[in-house]
């Protein structure tokens, strides 16, 4: 089977995550991938059970927000999971936007670049060395960890334009994408990303371009393109999403308040087994190392998260 990863979202009780996480392992999918939304369930302790559930299957965040975190507490919740599950974790992190820092915490989102190279450099040293003593503009952290680790952990980071993804070739394992369309990966993510690499000395072997997809197995297409189209227009309205969807051809749509069927189809795989192994399909030929299928539902035709993931595994 080639390589796929499951991406899971919210849902109502924790029985029904950890079940699919375990048909995940089931089907033969390499990870699972939980997101961290601010109105959900805390990411980590969801992952720690899905570590008791499963057996192979690897898991990660995609994304934890930097700011709910400080460097050294995500270097022990990080290195505690990895712990606890065999060596099966994968740390993915991101900046989230600035409505949600500030708006919603009470923080400030200055200079996300810099400030993401700060905490990575923090978790870096820290996981390698035990400890650190770095002072920096937005994080600093003086301290030791002894606790197990495993130095070469897999830190990843969210991004979506040129500067952030630049520092994901960089420092990062990888990058983590969402509403990225295949034409965006190949076109704008790939190359700011290998040159972030040749700053480090090194080329794209081994570095990770994982992709989300919305994929949706349904009997009612329409319903589901209805119920994407509304995630779409909310992503949208963010300014970090905003300004990459423009860059992906998207803008003359978007200023007029209309989500087309064929930016549907460019973004996500719904319908019959055809259209889900479609978006798979696009995404690995465009540069995506690991592709997530990411099922949604929402209305009446849409056959389940399991059944999409068993739909795409052959995408």
């Amino acid at each position: 089977m080639p390589r796929l990863a499951a991406f899971n979202d919210a849902v109502k009780t924790l029985d029904e995550s950890v079940a699919r996480a375990k048909a995940a392992e089931r089907l033969g999918y390499e990870s699972v991938w939980l997101t961290q939304l601010p109105n959900a369930r805390d990411a980590a302790l969801v992952l720690a059970e899905y570590a008791h559930a499963t057996q192979r299957v690897g898991f990660g965040t995609g994304i934890l927000p930097i700011y709910t975190r400080h460097p050294t507490a995500m270097v022990q919740m990080a290195a505690t999971l990895d712990e606890l599950s065999g060596g099966r974790f994968i740390l993915g992190i991101g900046i989230s936007h600035k409505v949600t820092v500030e708006s919603m915490w009470g923080l400030r989102l200055d200079s996300p670049v810099d400030a993401m190279r700060e905490y990575l450099d923090i978790l870096r040293t820290s996981l390698r060395d035990g400890g650190c003593s770095i002072d920096g503009k937005y994080f600093s952290a003086h301290w030791a960890y002894s606790g197990p680790r495993r130095a070469e952990m897999p830190i990843m980071i969210s991004a979506l334009n040129p500067r952030m993804l630049d520092l994901a070739g960089e420092m990062a394992d990888g990058v983590i994408l969402w509403m990225c369309s295949p034409a965006y990966i190949r076109d704008h993510v790939i190359p700011a990303v290998t040159a972030g690499r040749r700053k480090a000395g090194k080329d794209l072997e081994g570095f990770e371009i994982v992709a989300a997809v919305p994929v949706c197995l349904t009997s009612d297409r329409a319903g589901g393109q209805e119920v994407f189209r509304q995630t779409v227009e909310r992503y949208s309205n963010l300014p970090y999403y905003r300004k990459m969807m423009d860059a992906s051809g998207f803008a003359s749509q978007l200023a007029a308040g209309e989500v087309s069927e064929a930016m549907l189809d460019e973004l996500s795989g719904i319908g019959d087994e055809r259209h889900v192994r479609g978006a798979i399909s696009r995404y690995r030929e465009a540069g995506v190392t690991l592709p997530g299928a990411g099922p949604f539902g929402g209305h009446k035709g849409a056959a389940g998260f399991e059944a999409t993931l068993e739909a795409a595994v052959n995408g």
